[in-house]
């Protein structure tokens, strides 16, 4: 009688998906991350939208109104002075902070003595605060003791003191001059940053092709910058058009309404003035040009993907 053994097969054992581990650790990593923006971001932004539609006030709840808040903007000629005030600034400012930033950089790329000295004194106005940069630009700015009427005065180029603040084109010009030289570092650093990528053997071989600096800047260092700058000046673009420390240490908004910023006008509106619903309105009437701003940094990223090694 034969008896047949059947050998049993071994139990598969578990296999650990290394990947499934990353992606799990991963997401652990980035789960405080997305914590904190629900609770500081994504929320407040919420309640903003909310309070837009509703006619909320300090100590007292609202209720549902609808588009009145935006209805009572559109004919509001202080809010679109705002809006004037606002694009005016944001534009005069970036344009300004990318060309005195751009020649910076370029400066600074060049072989200088004391060159990091020199870099770390660029980054002054940045590191200070906002605040303090304001209170020291409100003493230039003061009516009677200004340090550049006087010097002015000195010079022989005027006769007298410069009302900088009170008059609503002045005061206009002096606020876009603090911005400029506040944000310039920023630039300046960013763009430095870029052009320390630019292989240098492009403009060697521009040079023995007979090329002039302006046709190596023009066709090598402005093409390769290109992604960098967008992505400088659309920050540089929300920082501005999101002013409100500046303007409000500065001027509050004055003379006349005339450097009421979007940003001022919301505050202004909202706490002292009490009416949430109307400042919240007009902060949500900021988001379509911050996203015009972020779709700018996107399209131009897109035209430049051949330096990554895409279609450009």
């Amino acid at each position: 009688m034969t008896i047949a053994v059947t050998r049993a097969e071994p139990r598969a054992r578990p296999r650990f998906d290394l990947s499934q581990g990353r992606n799990l650790l991963g997401f652990l990593f980035l789960l405080p991350a997305a914590v904190f923006l629900l609770v500081f971001l994504t929320y407040p932004l919420g309640l903003g939208v909310w309070l837009a539609f509703t006619d909320t006030r300090i100590g007292r709840a609202g209720v549902f109104i609808g588009l009145e808040n935006y209805e009572s903007l559109w004919t509001d000629t202080v809010f679109w002075l705002s809006v004037f005030n606002t694009i005016l600034y944001t534009v005069a400012a970036s344009i300004l902070k990318f060309a005195l930033g751009l020649w910076l950089a370029l400066i600074l790329n060049q072989h200088l003595p004391f060159k990091a000295f020199f870099r770390a004194i660029v980054l002054l106005p940045w590191v200070v605060p906002t605040v303090l940069s304001a209170i020291a630009f409100w003493w230039i700015y003061d009516a009677q003791f200004s340090i550049l009427s006087w010097a002015l005065i000195k010079l022989g180029l005027i006769d007298a003191n410069i009302n900088f603040l009170g008059d609503a084109t002045n005061a206009r010009a002096s606020v876009i001059a603090a911005n400029v030289w506040r944000g310039i570092p920023f630039v300046a650093i960013s763009l430095l940053a870029g052009l320390q990528t630019i292989p240098q053997s492009l403009h060697e071989a521009a040079t023995l092709d007979g090329a002039t600096p302006w046709q190596r800047f023009r066709h090598i260092t402005l093409p390769m910058l290109t992604p960098i700058i967008a992505v400088v000046m659309t920050f540089s673009v929300l920082f501005t058009f999101t002013d409100f420390q500046l303007i409000y240490v500065l001027t509050r908004g004055g003379p006349l309404n005339a450097t009421h910023l979007m940003a001022t006008l919301s505050f202004q509106r909202a706490i002292p003035g009490g009416n949430l619903g109307e400042g919240a309105a007009i902060a949500v009437a900021m988001i379509p040009f911050l996203l015009a701003a972020i779709l700018f940094s996107y399209f131009g990223l897109q035209r430049r993907r051949w330096q990554q090694g895409g279609a450009d």
